[in-house]
């Protein structure tokens, strides 16, 4: 599978009003330091000690905007 990785706070700039709550990616976890990847579905992940855990997803034309917001390409 590919990803992109971002910081919380990235991923808050890529999400579009509506598309994921946010009270539930901060009861998930989810901080501005938290380390996130996007898979091409749009899945967000959270690293935790040890593991990623699926918080949400993207919906949408997400790949354009992830791309735009952090310069990088599916990894």
């Amino acid at each position: 599978m590919e990803f992109i990785e971002l910081t919380g706070k990235t991923l808050l700039d890529v999400i579009n009003e509506g598309e994921v709550d946010f009270n539930e990616l901060r009861q998930a976890g989810v901080t501005s330091d938290s380390i996130i990847r996007i898979n091409r579905f749009g899945e967000i992940e959270l690293r935790k000690q040890g593991e990623w855990t699926l918080v949400g997803g993207l919906i949408g034309n997400f790949e354009e905007r992830l791309q735009k917001l952090t310069g990088l390409d599916w990894v």
